[in-house]
């Protein structure tokens, strides 16, 4: 993974939560997330703005 890559996943992960206003990592909703950050930034979805958007939709929370 490029530094890139790993820059635009926490990009990604802190937008997710900042958008759902978690703010307790210890929470299993933001493993969930990061799971779903993960998964979809391994295809080829690279913006983080929709990376994020894509993982709240996966998850159908909102």
């Amino acid at each position: 993974m490029s530094p890139k890559e790993a820059s635009s996943i926490t990009a990604a992960y802190e937008q997710a939560l900042h958008t759902l206003c978690l703010k307790d990592r210890d929470d299993p909703l933001t493993k969930m997330i990061a799971k779903k950050i993960i998964k979809i930034a391994q295809t080829d979805v690279r913006d983080p703005a929709e990376i994020a958007a894509l993982a709240i939709k996966e998850l159908e929370i909102r």
